[in-house]
């Protein structure tokens, strides 16, 4: 995956190629708005990574750019400011995600992981079927099986199942879950998501000799069978000052 990363902030650049070089990915940088709009508009990326206040044009001055002249390039924005009116501004100017500085490597990784899958599915049949080892999960008829047999979800178990295996092998941070089960976009501070995780839990792996659904300490769960790699490593988190 080429990654273009426009950040003016050294510490923050170099601690997201490095974590992108050390996933296998091709990153390159641009530290000022200029820059990345001459590298982003004359060479060609599976995703941006856009700082929001960059010297220069800022990042989102960058995006709109970018979308009037039909680049549809996948585009997450990094911030630190973190209000939901920030968020909105910020996917209305043409952004595809919004991560708010401190983050962790582990859910930038898995949101841009997300955003490239989800590009590359664009115009494609829609799916209607996800399987993970025995799992299987029918998206049309709304039911999910395991080794042929059926496992009797409630809607947001299967909204939350369904998150997971369509990000199979790929750690599924908290917020993510929030955003994209529970339609929040901050922090409702509960066990929310620990309660739910562990009722699937019991209905998708109690009963059977291989887990599938794995916590990751201090970054979220990932899907995976046996045959994959081991549990999937956290980035540290970063701060980063703008």
């Amino acid at each position: 995956m080429r990654v273009l990363v426009i950040e003016d902030d050294t510490d923050v650049a170099a601690y997201i190629v490095k974590a992108l070089t050390e996933a296998g990915h091709n990153p390159s940088h641009a530290d000022n708005g200029k820059d990345g709009l001459v590298m982003a508009t004359t060479d060609e990326f599976d995703v941006l990574v856009v700082d929001r206040m960059l010297p220069g044009p800022d990042g989102l001055a960058i995006i709109r750019t970018l979308r009037a002249s039909d680049d549809q390039t996948p585009a997450l924005i990094l911030s630190a400011l973190a209000e939901v009116d920030d968020r909105v501004k910020g996917l209305k100017a043409g952004g595809d995600d919004y991560l708010t500085k401190p983050f962790a490597a582990a859910e930038l990784l898995a949101r841009l992981e997300a955003l490239t899958r989800r590009a590359s599915s664009t115009g494609t049949t829609a799916e209607t079927m996800l399987s993970v080892a025995d799992l299987e999960m029918d998206l049309l008829a709304r039911t999910v099986s395991r080794a042929g047999r059926t496992i009797d979800l409630q809607p947001r178990e299967f909204r939350l199942l369904e998150c997971l295996m369509r990000n199979a092998g790929s750690v599924v941070t908290r917020t993510m879950l929030l955003e994209n089960v529970w339609d929040y976009h901050c922090d409702p501070q509960t066990n929310v998501i620990d309660v739910h995780v562990s009722r699937l839990r019991q209905k998708v792996d109690k009963e059977f000799d291989t887990a599938l659904i794995h916590t990751v300490r201090g970054a979220g769960y990932v899907l995976r069978d046996a045959g994959q790699d081991g549990d999937a490593k956290n980035g540290g988190a970063k701060d980063g000052g703008s």
